[in-house]
């Protein structure tokens, strides 16, 4: 229907001559690609097919990992846990210095329990015994440091 600088091409300016309906605005042609160094790789959003579900979206491809896998849900586990050993100063900060906080232990701790109680039967058997051995595993290690 475009020529590629986005220009309506002749045989389709015809038709919508004639036709009565109103017309789309052209199109902007698309800006270049910024070039990335040889060492950063091109980030990538794979589409799902379209026999899936519409409402799932995109899934964001991480670079070097293989096609079609993404983050999955013990990713957003990891993510929510990570700060946990900082904040309970069971690991100290690269320059050394400890940021021990219980109050944002607990909370971390608590998006945890949120994320198992809302994923609750939705779950595979591995995704839920990792789940809750985390989360026993750090509530009993607060409980320590609570005293």
């Amino acid at each position: 229907m475009f020529t590629p600088d986005g220009r309506v091409r002749e045989d389709y300016a015809a038709q919508d001559e004639t036709s009565s309906e109103a017309t789309a605005p052209t199109p902007v042609p698309p800006e270049p690609p910024v070039p990335l160094g040889p060492e950063t790789p091109e980030p990538t959003v794979a589409l799902e097919s379209p026999s899936e579900p519409a409402a799932s979206g995109a899934r964001l491809e991480l670079p070097g990992s293989p096609a079609g896998l993404g983050p999955g849900f013990l990713d957003l586990v990891e993510l929510l846990a990570q700060p946990v050993p900082f904040y309970l100063g069971d690991a100290a900060l690269p320059d050394g210095q400890s940021v021990e906080n219980l109050e944002m232990a607990r909370l971390h701790i608590d998006m945890l329990d949120v994320l198992r109680q809302r994923t609750a039967g939705n779950l595979t058997a591995d995704e839920l015994a990792v789940l809750e051995d985390l989360l026993y595993q750090l509530r009993m290690r607060y409980v320590q440091k609570r005293g």
